[in-house]
């Protein structure tokens, strides 16, 4: 089959490599779905008392009940994410079948730090790709509220860490990482506070604009009601001589609240409002709270199957996978990450930085977000134009799957559109999609 095809393109006549990548076929990965929850703040926001498991069942049914996807044509699930133990193997399966995937279909989770919601879409890819499926649902999701901090911290051997300088900054801390490339490629704190006030303000027009609402999925959740908690706490204050009367404290107040807005995004950040931030990670540093990605919690589900599958079942097509790329990088610059998976993945596929009309770049600092664009060569104007995770926000499994679900809203028909991120430990990762 694969060489009459070959024969039928010849017979057509020579064709661009552009028009190869966007001309479709019945054997192309195409995704029929791609939807995210909200992103909201981790310890403070609406998602704070949700486990990633609950979190990642209530998108998923959402998504289920949204598209016209029998849940008996998935063929294996994929499923990133960086802080739960094993990457949230048992309890994210246990929510996949929860959320109606039958359990006939298989699972399987992964952990490539910050790129892991799209190595689970790549996974699902290359699994249609190869035969092995034609429908497959890929996800990713973090509650950085539950399981941020240091009990996250990876735990290495001495002998390991003494094996060399690369082996010992592996374990780095994110922020120190940041600063080296800061340092080591003099990017100043003014052009990271611009670039930062930049993402909040095109974030800020996103919301004003409602970009974001073909993306996101309202997620329904139990709430407690804290106007009524703050006023319990007054009364007990109030009244705290008289314990009789308070010695048991008051039911707490439950409600049903629907989560659609992200909560990162806010008006009127500047250059100059962020420029009084002081630095967080080294006293005489550049980055801060203000110019890196904000913690977070979110997940994003992506249902990919062949063309020819989705045409017969009638169902809507929003884009064509194309390729993905990984590269490895220093670990103590780790944020270069896409300066040098973007490159490898448009030569994989043989295309100029110039036919790509969306850039969607992982904002895990201002720094090594500026470094990488500058790098490649990208006009600023088609990087992350509704904002990136300095505004939205970055949890981290959930990232490279929201970034798609993003990007193909973006883009026009026939568009070309490329996800990046940097990845801790040193590597960087780019993926490649159609807007049909």
């Amino acid at each position: 089959m694969q060489r009459l095809q070959q024969l039928e393109r010849h017979i057509r006549g020579t064709k661009s490599k552009k028009d190869e990548v966007t001309e479709k076929n019945p054997d192309d990965v195409v995704i029929v779905a791609a939807y995210r929850t909200a992103i909201t703040r981790a310890g403070k926001g609406k998602f704070k008392n949700l486990n990633s498991d609950e979190l990642l069942m209530k998108l998923v049914s959402a998504v289920l009940l949204k598209v016209k996807v029998d849940p008996k044509w998935i063929e294996d699930v994929s499923v990133g994410n960086v802080l739960n133990p094993g990457a949230g193997v048992n309890e994210h399966r246990a929510a996949i079948i929860a959320a109606g995937v039958p359990a006939e279909a298989p699972f399987i989770a992964l952990n490539r730090q910050c790129s892991s919601g799209l190595m689970a879409v790549n996974d699902i890819a290359n699994k249609i790709i190869t035969g092995q499926i034609d429908c497959g649902l890929a996800a990713g999701v973090e509650s950085m509220s539950n399981n941020y901090g240091p009990q996250a911290a990876p735990h290495i051997s001495d002998s390991v860490k003494n094996a060399s300088n690369d082996a010992k900054n592996c374990m780095l801390p994110m922020g120190t990482t940041s600063e080296n490339v800061n340092s080591q490629y003099g990017l100043t704190r003014l052009e990271q506070d611009q670039f930062a006030a930049s993402s909040y303000q095109k974030a800020e027009r996103a919301v004003r604009l409602g970009l974001f609402r073909d993306e996101i999925l309202p997620i329904t959740i139990e709430d407690q009601d804290e106007e009524d908690e703050e006023e319990d706490e007054e009364e007990g204050r109030q009244n705290q001589q008289n314990s009789n009367n308070h010695n048991k404290s008051k039911p707490s107040v439950h409600r049903q609240i629907v989560v659609k807005d992200d909560e990162g995004p806010r008006p009127n950040v500047t250059a100059k409002s962020l420029s009084r931030l002081k630095p967080a990670f080294k006293k005489d540093g550049t980055s801060h709270a203000g110019n890196s990605s904000q913690i977070s919690d979110g997940a994003a589900a992506v249902i990919l199957m062949r063309r020819d599958m989705a045409m017969k079942s009638e169902l809507p097509i929003l884009a064509k996978y194309v390729a993905t790329a990984i590269v490895g990088v220093p670990p103590s610059i780790m944020g270069v990450g896409p300066a040098y998976a973007i490159p490898k993945l448009l030569k994989k596929v043989e295309l100029s930085k110039d036919d790509v009309q969306v850039y969607e770049i992982n904002e895990a600092f201002a720094g090594q977000a500026l470094f990488s664009i500058n790098k490649v060569g990208i006009p600023i104007g088609k990087v992350n134009p509704r904002g990136g995770a300095i505004a939205l926000g970055h949890p981290l499994g959930c990232t490279g799957a929201r970034q798609i679900c993003t990007l193909i809203r973006e883009l026009a028909p026939g568009q070309i559109g490329v996800t990046s991120m940097c990845i801790g430990g040193g590597q960087g990762a780019a993926g490649m999609f159609v807007r049909e």
